[in-house]
């Protein structure tokens, strides 16, 4: 007997039976086997009825195709178009930066006719060499201003040979045409050192000693050449004051563009008296700063230390400001902090942030001083730091101080800061009145004077908005007259002249200040 179902050699009793029939035995009963193997049958079939029901499709075939067809034939969506697709070719955005300046289309033409004018220029010399004062010739031919001529020779190699011939200089021009597209990138590249697109300061004595030299106002000076590099210091010192906003000892194309420095420049070949030039060449106003430097350093070696310094203007500023002027905050290198003094060059900085508090360069000089834990911002803390000596100074002198909650309150109402409770440079810079506010927390003799002034007066000057001059301005004019007036009270004093018609002598003399220039440096400046 053959069984073909696997399932029942699963039973262990139909397997012991199976396994007789297999060898022959006959003991086995068909009629046993029948009925045990139709029960096996039925249980089996019990136990597969809930798995067999969801197979078994009771419904008609219509349904079943409906359900089928959907899921197994549908066919696959094509791939998205987008991925494929390019950006869209309308975006161009044109070009925005030009470090050298704007390039002018079809300026070819013109850079020869330049050329031309340049070689005929030339002509006029022997063999068609020219030295440092015949340049400026070449300069005017180059539409250039005429004090341009130092950094022309200096840049077409005239230092080596003591003159600049047609050839090198056509090559140096022509290269600067093709490079440098406007008159900031062209003046940086004929006195930056090669290789560097900024200027530091040892690069503008080259075109400063040739305007001590030439220029018709500061003849005296041929006189006196100890002074030119204290004139020249002075100058250079004024020009990265006003020029290098970012503090950096490096003025970029960017920087000079901003400024007004390359067009004062051109105005001294316009103006003989250089005087009338107030913004960084005034000689006026380098004897004022020279002349109250060297009442500072008694010992005359070009430093002052910090006992010096507090001597300015009587002792007016705070301890506590002239402590942090010494500690680096506001000047360049170590030297300053770890040998305790402030050279010439440092001390030009500070007299002209002392006297005009209201310029950008000077906000962000005290502001510097102020700002003790350099964290940017100026707490609370800070201020009653500073204004703590000045509560000292006034009692000692009998007057009695404002509280610092109330003083507090007059500052913050006077700045108007963004956050309460803590004041910004931005915030300084937009009250227009930050002059007020360093004075009254390190000058005691300026804010004891704004504290006696009328407000309505004061806010009248603030509100001004003519070519009015600036506070540095009027103090330089001012300390000149003075200056003058004590010179030639000592002249007249030593020459035994000094009577009762001095006051006349003293109008004449104000009034003839440049006849009196050279006489000055000579008799007070070197003493």
């Amino acid at each position: 007997m053959k069984i073909q179902e696997t399932s029942l050699r699963r039973d262990p009793d139909l397997r012991g039976e199976l396994a007789f029939l297999a060898r022959g035995c006959d003991f086995v009963l068909p009629s046993r086997f029948k009925k045990r193997l139709k029960s096996y049958q039925q249980q089996q079939e019990i136990q597969s009825k809930p798995e067999k029901r969801p197979i078994t499709p009771p419904a008609s075939p219509d349904p079943v195709e409906v359900t089928v067809v959907p899921a197994t034939r549908t066919p696959s969506p094509p791939p998205a178009p987008v991925i494929v697709t390019p950006p869209p070719p309308a975006i161009n955005i044109p070009r925005f930066y030009f470090p050298r300046g704007l390039t002018v289309i079809g300026s070819s033409p013109n850079h020869d006719a330049a050329i031309a004018t340049i070689e005929s220029a030339f002509t006029e010399f022997e063999d068609e060499k020219a030295d440092i004062y015949e340049m400026g010739k070449i300069a005017k031919a180059c539409g250039c201003p005429l004090y341009w001529k130092a950094p022309m020779f200096y840049a077409a190699g005239g230092e080596r040979t003591g003159f600049v011939s047609v050839h090198s200089f056509i090559a140096t021009w022509r290269k600067l045409l093709h490079s440098c597209h406007d008159d900031a990138s062209r003046f940086i590249s004929l006195l930056a050192k090669p290789g560097c697109n900024f200027l530091e300061q040892e690069d503008f004595i080259p075109l400063l000693q040739d305007i001590v030299d030439t220029h018709p106002g500061l003849t005296f000076l041929k006189d006196a050449p100890e002074f030119h590099s204290r004139y020249i210091t002075t100058v250079i010192q004024r020009i990265y004051y006003v020029v290098n906003r970012s503090w950096s000892g490096r003025i970029t194309t960017t920087e000079l563009r901003r400024s007004n420095f390359l067009q004062t420049l051109a105005l001294l070949e316009e103006e003989d008296d250089i005087n009338q030039i107030t913004d960084y060449f005034s000689y006026e106003h380098f004897y004022v700063i020279y002349c109250k430097f060297w009442e500072l350093d008694t010992d005359h070696d070009l430093y002052i230390d910090l006992k010096d310094l507090s001597r300015y203007n009587d002792h007016a500023s705070s301890n506590r400001i002239i402590e942090r002027l010494f500690s680096g905050a506001v000047t360049r290198g170590n030297a300053v902090q770890r040998e305790g003094r402030m050279s010439y060059a440092e001390f030009v900085w500070f007299l002209i942030s002392e006297e005009d508090k209201k310029i950008p360069t000077s906000i962000e000089y005290w502001y510097r001083c102020m700002d003790v834990d350099g964290d940017g911002v100026l707490s609370m803390f800070e201020l009653e730091y500073f204004y703590e000596e000045q509560c000292e100074r006034m009692e000692r002198m009998g007057i009695e101080p404002l509280p610092f909650q109330d003083l507090l309150c007059q500052m913050l109402d006077l700045v108007k800061p963004e956050n309460l409770g803590r004041i910004t440079l931005s915030d300084l810079k937009r009250c227009r009145m930050a002059h007020i506010f360093f004075d009254t927390f390190f000058n005691l003799e300026k804010y004891l004077d704004h504290e006696q002034r009328d407000p309505f007066a004061m806010q009248k000057d603030i509100d001004s908005e003519g070519p009015e001059p600036s506070d540095w301005d009027k103090y330089a004019s001012e300390e000149y007259e003075i200056l003058v007036a004590e010179e030639t009270a000592n002249e007249q004093l030593h020459e035994g002249s000094f009577d009762d018609d001095y006051d006349l002598e003293e109008m004449h003399v104000l009034g003839d200040i440049g006849n009196k220039m050279e006489k000055l440096v000579i008799s007070d400046l070197t003493a």
